[in-house]
């Protein structure tokens, strides 16, 4: 079985820890990633855009970077979600369009390869910290991700999980959106944050860099000492100590 790692721009360029966090738990689980090296963006920026030629571009050399990997697995549930746009891009070209149905049949996002997959829901980590969740816009609401999370957190010994309130409401990333309505996207991410300090955790966890990436940068600047951890960092923090 060759399971490839599907890192994503800002995994790689940013926060590498990342994806060296899923490969060691996924190592555990018995799971040796592939990590195909010709792979670039998934051209999410450009099709948001409107550059859908460009997104085609880019998006030609995931195909053809993850050809031969049985499983795809990826720690961020919104470019999953753009392998899912492949077929649009496509939908003129037969042998693309044929190549792109079959990268989303085989892409999953981290959680989603480890409780679907894997039917692994508890990897032996210990965490005993007050920790909360916020559920990331494409990964729950398009690609349908909201209990393998969950079930994941539940699993780790000592953990207690606040609910966040309004947990589903945006964060005010969005991409483009932060750049293109800066005052609104601030707004939102300042609201997200007032709601993590609610909770009185000690950790925020979540399943997008980007997402993560936004709403520490307000913790931060308000001088707030909540940690921002992708949940792969958290379960293999915890599986060391476990």
């Amino acid at each position: 079985m060759k399971v490839s790692l599907f890192i994503t721009c800002l995994s790689d360029a940013i926060y590498p820890r990342v994806g060296e966090a899923m490969a060691r738990i996924l190592a555990r689980q018995g799971v040796k990633l592939d990590f195909p090296k010709v792979q670039t963006c998934c051209g999410q920026p450009a099709y948001n855009s409107g550059y859908w030629d460009e997104a085609r571009k880019t998006a030609r050399t995931i195909l053809a970077a993850f050809r031969d990997s049985d499983f795809v697995v990826s720690p961020s549930g919104s470019c999953t979600y753009m392998v899912h746009h492949y077929e649009e891009l496509f939908k003129d070209e037969p042998e693309a369009l044929r190549e792109a149905r079959e990268l989303r049949s085989k892409t999953y996002e981290f959680t989603q390869f480890l409780v679907q997959v894997l039917g692994v829901t508890d990897i032996g980590a210990r965490f005993p910290h007050k920790v909360t969740y916020h559920p990331s816009c494409h990964g729950s609401r398009l690609l349908g991700v909201k209990e393998e999370p969950l079930e994941l957190l539940r699993g780790v010994d000592g953990l207690q999980l606040v609910p966040l309130p309004f947990a589903e409401d945006c964060c005010g990333f969005g991409g483009t959106f932060a750049v293109k309505m800066a005052d609104i996207s601030g707004a939102m991410v300042t609201e997200k944050a007032d709601h993590v300090k609610e909770t009185e955790a000690e950790v925020l966890v979540g399943l997008d860099m980007a997402c993560l990436m936004n709403i520490a940068g307000n913790l931060r600047r308000r001088g707030e000492p909540v940690r921002v951890l992708h949940l792969a960092e958290l379960l293999e923090e915890g599986a060391r100590v476990g």
